[in-house]
């Protein structure tokens, strides 16, 4: 088997011990688009080496059925014969319901007690409590002699009282160091490399506060619509499904303080003191700060496509949010003052997430002819994964007219070789037990503890639902939050 050459100088931390891999929803869309992907990208770069996969499912399958369902997920992997025969034999599969305690325990009886057993819950959330309390009643919640870890998908909780009592369930059964909260965002190439543009670099760290930044634009943008997740959706919103997490946690990333040290409770320390520190949205302030809004019938790359209430399984007045957006404020020393806007939205004109720290303009115009603006610094999470520094220039000639220009970096050319998928990195750290990019259970409660009053008001009504045409920019209101901390949101 051929292996990469980097994965070959992976220091010994960052090689998992022997381990079984256990997948519940081992037949699903997530097992199957991401997981066994990203865990075969691992062993294919050698950075796996004593392991076993087994699948958890209803469907009678043998083991045989399993590696043939892995072997198709595989698909647009080239296989040599060796790989066929080195990583599929490595899987098995146990059927079972998830309520059959039975099948927990000849789960037990067949994995090895050497070994480290991560469970990677690829099923919907209505299921997370019965095969966890399944794990621990079973024994494998707790080993004696190896660890024992659960990785959970999300949503996590609905509320903060649900993700209170979800994380108390949890971890009446596992430890919480053993418990990893999975969000995809943030094992995003440019997502991780946040933390070491800020501290790493001399030049932007003393800078990086409400002296020199003017207000920081988030972006999670969409052109898909909810395709086949309309049940889950119409309970969800775009509010519970991208802001609690996705982006919440990619402001607290820029926001943080230093951590003494790059670990995972130091790193998680500080990333729940900005959340902690969000400014509470109440009453007036979410009617003036927040805004929501739902795609209508329009065009997509020339396509028509259909209104959000015209999706198979959605309801037909259907007051659910495809697009939110807020203004949101950290009261600490370091961002008083400054502005965080965000927005997230499905069926816009152009896929885009990226982070825009806009820069104060100088305090003195010497170029009014031609002055470009104030600088950005623009984090490109995707789709094409970099960093661009906009500067004002002088145009060549014989004004003194300028312009801005770009001073872009993308990590393919930069590197010369693809960034691994946002699975690979979180798959590899929860088999090594790493959870600095895993979120934990204060840093849950407390972004809820700031949704959860936006939530209520706008599930009350007081918050109108501005209609928007798909393939567009969002509502045409949602300038109006820009546009109150003087600014507009940049192009999508």
């Amino acid at each position: 088997m051929e292996h990469n050459i980097f994965a070959e100088g992976l220091p010994v931390r960052r090689r998992p011990r022997p381990f079984c891999l256990l997948v519940f929803g081992a037949s699903g869309d997530l097992a199957n688009r991401k997981l066994y992907p990203a865990f075969f990208s691992l062993y294919r770069e050698g950075a796996i080496d004593d392991w076993f996969l087994v699948g958890f499912g209803r469907r009678p399958w043998t083991d045989s059925d399993y590696r043939k369902e892995v072997e198709k997920a595989l698909g647009g992997y080239h296989l040599t014969d060796d790989d066929h025969r080195d990583f599929l034999e490595r899987c098995f599969y146990i059927q079972g319901d998830i309520d059959d305690l039975a099948a927990y325990q000849r789960l037990a009886e067949s994995i090895h007690t050497d070994r480290d057993l991560v469970s990677y819950l690829a099923v919907p959330p209505e299921q997370y409590q019965p095969i966890i309390d399944n794990l621990y009643r079973s024994g494998l919640s707790r080993r004696h002699s190896c660890a024992s870890r659960v990785v959970v998908e999300k949503p996590f909780g609905r509320s903060g009282h649900e993700a209170a009592e979800l994380n108390d369930f949890i971890t009446e059964r596992y430890d919480e160091s053993s418990v990893f909260r999975i969000d995809h965002y943030l094992g995003k190439e440019t997502v991780q490399n946040i933390a070491v543009f800020r501290f790493g670099n001399g030049i932007f760290e003393p800078i990086w506060n409400n002296h020199y930044i003017h207000h920081v634009e988030i972006t999670v943008a969409e052109t898909v619509g909810v395709e086949k997740r309309a049940a889950y959706y119409e309970q969800s919103g775009a509010l519970r499904d991208m802001v609690q997490n996705h982006l919440l946690q990619l402001l607290a990333l820029v926001a943080m303080e230093p951590p003494t040290s790059f670990t995972s409770d130091m790193v998680r320390d500080e990333k729940v003191k900005v959340l902690r520190a969000l400014r509470p949205l109440l009453d007036l302030d979410i009617f003036a700060n927040t805004l929501r809004g739902q795609y209508k019938a329009g065009l997509i790359d020339g396509q028509q496509v259909p209104a959000y209430r015209e999706e198979p399984g959605v309801d037909p007045n259907s007051q659910t949010e495809t697009y939110a957006a807020l203004v949101a404020h950290i009261d600490s020393w370091r961002w008083y003052g400054v502005p965080f806007i965000l927005r997230t939205g499905k069926r816009l004109s152009r896929r885009v997430s990226e982070i825009a720290v806009h820069f104060k303009k100088p305090a003195m115009n010497l170029f009014p002819q031609a002055f470009g603006g104030a600088n950005q610094l623009v984090f490109r999470i995707q789709p094409d994964e970099g960093l661009t520094l906009y500067l004002n220039t002088k145009i060549p000639g014989l004004t003194d007219h300028s312009r801005t220009v770009s001073m872009d970096f993308l990590y393919g050319t930069g590197f010369g070789h693809p960034s691994p998928e946002a699975y690979e990195r979180l798959l590899l750290d929860a088999l090594i037990g790493d959870s600095t990019l895993y979120t934990r259970r204060d840093e849950v409660e407390a972004s809820w503890a700031f949704i959860d009053p936006i939530r209520a008001a706008w599930d009350s009504g007081s918050v109108p639902l501005h209609l928007y045409e798909a393939g567009s920019s969002g509502p045409v209101a949602a300038q109006g939050l820009a546009e109150r901390i003087g600014d507009h949101w940049r192009r999508l």
